[in-house]
């Protein structure tokens, strides 16, 4: 499942990280590379520090807070997020993520934007499709979503500086299949307890809910 999350940080929340990451020293993207991938990964990556940590510990509860991402992803554990930069004539070739990043298994992949997309040209995140690339351009706070099976890459940045926070998922719900029913059976359940309150629908609809992430969640 691709999907796009809207205002995943508040314009508070986006102060914050950016007055942070005025303090953040950045090197070679191509240290948390797989060998292949950094044949053809050229940005940087903030070093880890006390404003670095604070920026993804803030990222990473506002995800596990965030409706939408938690039953698009329902998350089991993350691997460790990176603070990424596109200055002018970055860019990351095709590639595909690595299976295992901090010896965890990764699901899915996320990108948060921190720049505003008016700040800078080029850097689209493009994701591979069987029917066609598509391309994202995210505003200010939004994350897309995405899974790491997939061939993606990074359009080269032509103006300005694109600055995001990049991860990975391990979910509880392994099948890319399985997640999407889920969610599904989430709205539905949601909007039938709006409209009816818990009715002998809602009732039907939750235990089968349930009864799914008991037969497939690993935890």
């Amino acid at each position: 499942m691709f999907m796009v999350i809207g205002n995943v940080l508040s314009d508070a929340d986006l102060a914050l990280v950016r007055g942070a990451v005025g303090k953040l020293d950045f090197v070679d993207g191509r240290s948390t590379a797989g060998r292949f991938a950094a044949t053809v990964k050229a940005n940087e990556q903030a070093t880890a520090t006390a404003a670095r940590d604070s920026i993804l510990e803030l990222v990473r509860q506002r995800l596990l807070a965030h409706p939408v991402f938690a039953s698009a992803a329902r998350p089991l554990r993350f691997a460790p997020m990176l603070v990424s930069r596109y200055r002018h004539g970055m860019e990351y070739g095709l590639h595909v993520d690595d299976a295992i990043m901090g010896g965890t298994r990764t699901d899915l992949s996320f990108t948060l934007a921190i720049s505003d997309p008016a700040d800078y040209d080029g850097a689209d995140l493009i994701v591979e499709d069987t029917f066609e690339p598509r391309a994202v351009r995210l505003n200010a706070g939004d994350l897309v979503l995405y899974p790491s099976t997939t061939l993606h890459r990074v359009a080269p940045v032509t103006r300005g500086e694109r600055l995001a926070v990049v991860g990975w998922v391990t979910s509880q719900i392994r099948d890319c299949g399985q997640r999407e029913m889920l969610f599904d059976l989430d709205r539905a359940v949601n909007e039938v307890f709006a409209r009816e309150g818990k009715s002998a629908l809602f009732d039907t609809l939750a235990k089968t809910r349930s009864n799914l992430i008991r037969m497939w969640a690993e935890v």
